[in-house]
């Protein structure tokens, strides 16, 4: 099989030639290694290794806003941004951390009930259409691609995910969720009308093979409950209209998940990506193959499991594969980023012994 057969296959739950393997190498994990791998490039890397990724595409959508003015200024490592609209002023601020090679939010826009609704407004008043000359970059690059991979096309975030993770912050969210529930749920609502539009457009003009939402779900961030109440009827939505197109959701879940699986099974997602073992994770694969049997599972490991030695990562990654009823719809990778602390040889001897595996429940 190709490698973007195999990734197709195994999202779709069908038999496979062998497991497709993704460890997640960002711009963080070149300058940690020595020569000559701190000189390669990421797809270098994944050459060396063995490694199999999707193919990220660049967006094919514009956004402008009506009566908002938006203005982004870095200085150094910090990211300014300022938003302006006729009913009040939003500012947040970001840092990059060159550990992580990530911008990170440490001032949110939204931080009075007040600051609510002027995000409430601007979120109407956003536009988001087809950009022609972006949409052509991203056929050249699938095209490009062709059977070497898979190709992917982020979608955006759920309004409750956003809101804790961007717009208010993990705290500041609970307590606005607890004492102005309205004035956040009419919020939800124009975010969720946004992100419906985004899909209108991605599935009838995307090339990707893959649609993924950036959730970051973790129980760690919001309770099944609100997961219930605010999120999962927006994700079901989206799933819908994604698979009526004959396309592909992907949900990027990271955190802990254990308790979460009633609901996720139903929402209609394909695959859950960056699914992490305990105990950076609290839900082995075994637990979320019974609770979602017809989802596929990216992930399966965790980062304090690849800084160890290779011994001992073959063998939990040997006896959580063993303990599935078989080995359809699993996709090994890092689940989250490959820690920079785990030596090429290290990930390139596990991707060797994953590509040899299958006691016969691959097909």
């Amino acid at each position: 099989m190709t490698t973007k057969q195999r990734w197709l296959s195994a999202i779709n739950c069908e038999p496979l030639d062998r497991l497709p393997f993704w460890p997640k190498l960002n711009a963080s994990y070149p300058p940690a290694q020595s020569a000559p791998f701190s000189r390669m490039s990421i797809d270098e890397l994944h050459a060396w290794v063995g490694g199999e990724p999707p193919i990220g595409l660049p967006s094919c959508l514009a956004v402008a806003w009506d009566r908002v003015r938006i203005d982004i200024r870095r200085k150094g490592q910090e990211e300014f941004t300022r938003m302006e609209t006729p009913h009040g002023t939003l500012t947040s601020k970001r840092v990059f951390d060159p550990g992580s090679h990530a911008w990170h939010p440490i001032e949110f826009p939204v931080r009075a009930r007040a600051d609510i609704g002027v995000m409430t407004w601007a979120v109407e008043h956003m536009r988001i259409s087809l950009d022609e000359r972006k949409l052509e970059r991203s056929r050249h690059i699938h095209r490009k691609t062709g059977q070497s991979g898979a190709t992917l096309e982020s979608v955006e975030t759920s309004a409750l995910m956003r809101f804790v993770e961007h717009i208010a912050g993990v705290e500041q969210a609970h307590y606005f969720l607890a004492d102005f529930e309205d004035d956040v749920l009419s919020l939800f609502e124009a975010v969720h009308h946004t992100n419906i539009r985004r899909i209108e457009l991605l599935v009838e003009h995307s090339p990707a093979d893959l649609l993924m939402m950036s959730e970051n779900t973790s129980t760690t961030l919001v309770s099944p409950d609100q997961y219930r109440r605010y999120c999962a009827r927006h994700i079901g939505e989206y799933a819908s209209l994604i698979r009526d197109a004959g396309r592909v959701l992907v949900l990027h879940m990271c955190g802990h998940l254990r308790a979460l699986l009633p609901q996720l099974q139903t929402v209609g997602a394909h695959a859950f990506e960056a699914f992490t073992t305990p105990p950076v994770g609290n839900t082995p694969l075994s637990v979320g193959r019974e609770a979602c049997p017809n989802t596929c599972l990216i992930g399966g490991t965790n980062a304090a499991l690849w800084l160890q030695p290779v011994d001992s990562i073959i063998a939990q990654l040997e006896r959580d594969l063993e303990a599935l009823p078989h080995l359809r719809g699993i996709i090994p990778s890092s689940a989250g980023v490959m820690p920079p602390a785990a030596r090429p040889e290290t990930i390139r001897a596990v991707c060797d012994w994953i590509h040899g595996f299958s006691f016969g429940k691959v097909a």
